[in-house]
């Protein structure tokens, strides 16, 4: 049975496209997997992909894109055979951000380490309870660039919390150069040096898997 993954988020920045990397690249060291870059032209996913194939890496890792919503869900049917799809959406409220919520079995949403991307993410809770009103919708976030034990992740917890009422991953992915690193040499932060990186990934990937099934 194949399990879909969503990446969703209107604000850029906030380590959708890390997100997405890392956990496609880490799936498909459990099962076949396909990575979807819904976020074209700027095509972050799918090139992190093609270095990483040129580099002999890919393994159980294919690619694909779709430059609308009615392509996506082309392309998602067109990949149930995989074990896990991600799919890696737009910086932006639009028809792509519907369908992935409609087509995924779990949405996860980063927010990076600011107000300004709570606040951000809060535009994201219509088209989620629009969706929740044909289908149930599993949609949690992840914090991305967290620094915990600060008044910042306190602040920051308290205000998602009031605000957005979304379940949080209990796994975060701290403020590190490993992310940008393995995202431009078509990584995993697993596959790189920085231990706690690593650790990071892994512990996401582990809660993820054991949320689906």
């Amino acid at each position: 049975m194949t399990t879909t993954i969503g990446l969703i988020q209107v604000k850029g920045g906030a380590g959708r496209s890390t997100l997405a990397t890392n956990l496609a690249g880490e799936l498909s060291k459990k099962g076949p997997t396909v990575l979807i870059d819904a976020d074209i032209p700027q095509g972050t996913s799918a090139s992190w992909f093609a270095v990483r194939r040129d580099a002999g890496r890919a393994g159980n890792l294919t690619t694909d894109v779709a430059r609308d919503h009615r392509e996506l869900i082309a392309k998602v049917a067109k990949h149930q055979a995989s074990d896990y799809i991600v799919l890696d959406g737009p910086p932006r409220l639009a028809e792509m951000t519907r369908a992935i919520l409609m087509l995924a079995d779990k949405c996860l949403l980063p927010v990076g380490a600011s107000l300004a991307e709570v606040w951000a993410t809060s535009d994201v809770l219509a088209i989620i309870e629009e969706a929740r009103r044909v289908r149930e919708i599993d949609a949690r976030i992840v914090w991305t660039r967290h620094r915990p034990h600060t008044n910042l992740a306190r602040d920051l917890a308290a205000q998602a919390k009031a605000e957005l009422g979304l379940p949080i991953m209990a796994s975060t992915l701290g403020l590190r150069v490993a992310y940008p690193e393995a995202l431009g040499t078509g990584l995993t932060v697993a596959e790189g040096t920085d231990a706690a990186a690593a650790a990071e990934i892994h512990a996401l990937v582990a809660e993820l898997v054991g949320v689906v099934q």
